[in-house]
């Protein structure tokens, strides 16, 4: 197992879950996305070297970090700045029934459109 699947099935619970149903979510809906560990966080890139974004677990929820997320729309009024952060946004997810897949691969796609359009 690499050090980023590492990373998401030895989080606590229980956040290991809400990540791995983030990991499985990005694999199946963004094939070309890879997987690798970046500044100690599962990190996925698109065409080998563009940000795309990443899972952390934080004392409270799991982030999903958006790489340029701020030219994001936020459509869905649910990106977070967070503290320090002027280009990235994240969903964040306190627990399961926080995941609504609509909202997700809504701002996924529209994430991927953006960062492959540069």
């Amino acid at each position: 197992m690499n050090p980023a699947e590492d990373y998401i099935y030895k989080a606590p619970e229980p956040f290991n879950h809400i990540m791995m149903d983030l990991h499985v979510f990005i694999s199946s809906n963004f094939p070309d996305a890879v997987l690798k560990y970046k500044w100690s966080l599962p990190f996925y890139y698109l065409k080998g070297n563009i940000m795309f974004c990443y899972i952390n677990f934080r004392k409270k929820y799991v982030d999903l970090g958006l790489a340029y997320g701020s030219e994001l729309s936020n459509k869905h009024n649910k990106l977070v700045a967070g503290e320090r952060r002027k280009r990235m946004r994240s969903l964040r997810y306190f627990s399961m029934d926080d995941m609504d897949n609509k909202v997700l691969l809504e701002t996924l796609i529209e994430l991927q459109n953006l960062r492959l359009n540069r």
